[in-house]
């Protein structure tokens, strides 16, 4: 039997279109154990017997998947924002939106959440509100509708004017909103016009479906011993159980050849995609600890310390291969003390340092030089070569085009464009 069980695990593979040695990449057809080296930094495995699809054979790529706003707005993001950093803010502001396409956070705080200044938060939020639908990320009706007034050109001064008592409106005292707005009666009715044209709720436009809070898969908490406790969310696993006893009940039923045959085949498939399913919440655990350790310093301190991070150094830690480290990243959340964040946000390009070996991540290097521009003195305006200078005496080596770039991408002028704008506003 059980020969024949092995034999039928490999009909199976070959009609699924993968082998055991995908599926089960550290032992072909054993499911893997976390890595006992993993287990030092306190991560807490639960033991579970499901957990997705196979690395090859995905049950989820079956699930159709109508374009939701957070969708829309995470492709958006890619294309407007290149900065990972920044793109785990905004992505951290994406998660929290209502159905409505509404923001209801408390942009200071949810800065100290992430370990970076208000400003940066501002910054991105003012980028995520030029996405469509015009209106998102609004935090309230009136600004909801001057995103749409600007998004159509026709936020000028009457509207703004408008906008700033538009509670005058619901309350029909239109001579005192004509009177504000300095409009006539004609201007009015065509502003009024405009308004009632307006959406407040943007975040509809993609239908009845409310925007579903973002589940974590993976748990990370402090540990005791001043480590991180990393967890599956079991919550968010499938359950599969194979009953064998049934089996064996059922099989000695079987009338001919045909059936036993039949329910031989049925019991190898269940026991496959048992594995399957066990084997992948393993690998899930075994990328997000490592993820964890390399990424203790964001963790611990914020953003400015998100260290360099690619697939390759995540595949050769946990001795995976890269497309299967890309695979389990995509579209896993983990729930961390700073928020809740997809496994990508994690990877970001390397800058090198100026001791042998060391590195530092390019998103951390944009947040230094933001800081550096931020704090400096109206008289004392830094050129990118004394930029580069003070990046050099702290260790971090790079070239001057670099910062240029750097600088131009968060959309900060250059010395020149500084120094005339702090001193016109002084």
């Amino acid at each position: 039997m059980q020969n024949d069980l092995e034999t039928g695990s490999e009909a199976i593979a070959s009609r699924m279109d993968t082998d055991l040695g995908n599926v089960f990449p550290d032992e072909p057809g054993v499911p893997a154990s976390p890595d006992p080296a993993l287990l030092k930094t306190g991560d807490s495995y639960k033991n579970v017997s499901s957990g997705g699809a196979s690395e090859e054979y995905n049950l989820e790529a079956f699930v159709a998947e109508e374009v939701s706003l957070v969708t829309s707005l995470e492709e958006q993001m890619h294309l407007a924002l290149s900065d990972e950093a920044d793109r785990l803010i905004a992505g951290h502001l994406i998660n929290s939106l209502d159905e409505n396409g509404y923001l209801y956070l408390d942009l200071e705080e949810t800065a100290e959440q992430l370990g970076v200044g208000p400003d940066r938060v501002e910054w991105v939020l003012n980028i995520l509100q030029t996405f469509e639908p015009a209106g998102v990320f609004a935090r309230s009706l009136a600004e909801c509708l001057k995103l749409q007034l600007i998004d159509r050109n026709r936020f000028d001064p009457a509207m703004e004017a408008f906008i700033d008592n538009i509670e005058l409106l619901a309350k029909r005292e239109l001579s005192a909103l004509r009177k504000i707005c300095g409009v006539d009666d004609e201007d009015l009715t065509e502003m009024i016009a405009e308004i009632r044209a307006l959406d407040p709720k943007p975040g509809s436009v993609f239908g009845s479906s409310l925007v579903q809070p973002v589940v974590p898969d993976v748990f990370v908490r402090p540990a005791n011993d001043g480590t991180w406790a990393v967890e599956l969310n079991s919550d968010t696993l499938p359950k599969v159980l194979v009953n064998q006893t049934y089996f064996a009940k059922v099989i000695k039923t079987a009338r001919n050849e045909t059936e036993k045959e039949y329910l031989t085949d049925s019991l190898q498939t269940a026991n496959w995609l048992a594995k399957s399913l066990d084997q992948r919440a393993k690998t899930i655990l075994k990328v997000s600890t490592e993820i964890v350790r390399q990424q203790d310093g964001f963790l611990t301190y914020g953003i400015a310390h998100l260290r360099p991070l690619n697939l390759k150094t995540i595949a050769e830690a946990i001795g995976m291969h890269e497309s299967t480290v890309s695979r389990v990243t995509s579209n896993k959340f983990m729930a961390t003390p700073r928020g809740i964040f997809e496994l990508k946000y994690f990877f970001s390009s390397a800058i090198s340092g100026t001791s042998a070996g060391d590195t530092h991540s390019a998103e951390a290097v944009r947040h230094r030089i933001r800081q550096m521009i931020d704090a400096e003195d109206p008289k004392a305006i830094l050129s990118d070569d004394t930029i580069v200078k003070t990046l050099k005496n702290n260790g971090i080596d790079i070239a001057r085009r670099t910062v240029a770039k750097y600088r131009e991408a968060m959309k900060i002028g250059s010395s020149v464009q500084r120094r005339r704008e702090k001193n016109s506003s002084i």
